[in-house]
């Protein structure tokens, strides 16, 4: 068994906190996990105990070698779970923050040259690459992305790519199309012609959506925001490679030289990923039958990118009797209706019907979704296509068929 079935289904959503509604608003349909996934029942859980705890790491206490001992054991979690053979992992105040530092560090700690970035990227790595580039008398090129399609071709970062191409910035995911990219081949072509670039690659929107492989991918950093993988909020995760982690960066005098982390961290945001590992490798012995923990979390990665394949094809074209988006005339999908690189998300249009509305009565509804508006965050996506707004439908594995046929009774009353 290779995918998710309705009973197994059942079971998945009795481990997520607010399932069905909200606290506020009552029964409703999230269909707004790319602005933050749900919340596994046991992070919430875990987060309260530790929250109660008064030591710190680095005393000689138990309490204190408990919180070392978690702590310890996180790390070992994501390292399975990313598939790491070196480097570290540490903590910083949110993805955009951390991949704002890991570019500054690798521009700051790199010779004249380029820094390779793309116009499909999130302003958390472009931000960054254009201040440090500048700061470090670099020269901050950017490959064009394919506007039809949403997402963008190795081939397009190869033809920019130079032997003094010292960072590159990629991003795995984009949140306002919902494609991802071929980040092993990326990866493989900016090596084979500046093989000591620094490839930093933003995470955050592919973290829910399927299997990281740090090993396969070749890449220095790597950066999530674990509120968008079933955590928590207040907190982002780097993983940096050896050769990351010996760049000159911030730290305290005479404090050991590799450390990154600035400050006591949180154990309860540790421990957390510890419960989204534990809960990955439960659906991967639900979906396979092996017993290696490796293959557990491939398999559940797997699971989870096929039940959201078949969630955006049933939104698009339809389920039961319900037709889907394609057959709306009036609703224009941005990427196009069969892509191969679309990760659990569909960003639309309705033909004179304002996007800020049509958000409005899908929530009306009790069908939450988020409009996406051609500013800082998402003008490089929307304004080349023209629009001034989105409406945005982010979907996660734990989501059903009959959510979708809600979603699309409603989209169908919107779309005339």
């Amino acid at each position: 068994m290779s995918h998710i079935t309705p009973e197994l289904l059942l079971q998945i959503r009795d481990r997520f906190a607010l399932i069905d509604h909200c606290p506020v608003q009552g029964q409703r349909v999230f269909f707004e996990n790319a602005g933050g996934a749900l919340t596994l029942n046991s992070v919430a859980e875990t987060s309260q105990q530790f929250a109660q705890f008064p030591d710190n790491q680095g005393r000689d206490n138990p309490g204190s070698h408990e919180l070392e001992r978690v702590i310890k054991k996180a790390k070992d979690d994501m390292s399975f779970f990313m598939n790491t053979t070196g480097g570290q992992f540490f903590m910083g105040e949110s993805g955009t923050e951390l991949l704002f530092r890991l570019i500054m560090n690798a521009c700051l700690g790199t010779g004249s040259g380029e820094v390779l970035g793309s116009t499909l990227e999130h302003p958390a790595t472009r931000s960054a690459c254009h201040r440090w580039a500048k700061i470090a008398g670099q020269h901050h090129v950017l490959v064009e992305h394919d506007n039809d399609s949403g997402t963008i071709e190795p081939s397009a970062y190869t033809a920019k790519i130079t032997p003094t191409t010292r960072v590159a910035t990629v991003i795995h995911t984009s949140p306002v199309s919902g494609m991802g990219v071929d980040l092993t081949t990326i990866a493989a072509e900016i090596r084979k012609v500046s093989p000591e670039c620094f490839i930093i690659v933003d995470g955050i929107q592919h973290a829910a959506h399927g299997r990281i492989d740090l090993t396969e991918y070749n890449v220095d950093g790597y950066v999530i925001s674990p509120y968008k993988m079933f955590s928590r909020h207040g907190f982002g995760l780097a993983w940096i490679s050896d050769r990351l982690t010996q760049l000159p960066h911030n730290a305290l005098i005479d404090g050991p030289e590799d450390n990154w982390e600035l400050g006591t961290r949180d154990t309860g945001a540790y421990a957390s990923l510890s419960d989204v590992v534990n809960y990955m490798e439960w659906l991967g012995e639900k979906v396979s039958d092996t017993s290696d923990r490796r293959e557990k979390l491939v398999a559940a990665g797997n699971a989870i990118h096929a039940q959201e394949k078949a969630l955006t094809d049933a939104v698009i074209h339809g389920v039961g009797n319900l037709p889907g988006l394609a057959a709306m005339e009036s609703v224009t999908i941005i990427g196009g209706v069969d892509n191969p690189g679309r990760e659990g998300l569909v960003s639309l249009t309705v033909q004179d019907v304002p996007s800020v509305d049509v958000v409005k009565q899908l929530n009306e509804k009790g069908i939450r979704t988020h409009l996406r508006k051609a500013d800082h965050y998402s003008n490089n996506i929307l304004t080349p296509l023209g629009l001034d707004s989105c409406v945005r439908i982010s979907m996660c594995h734990y989501n059903s068929e009959e959510e979708v046929a809600q979603f699309l009774e409603v989209m169908q009353m919107i779309a005339g």
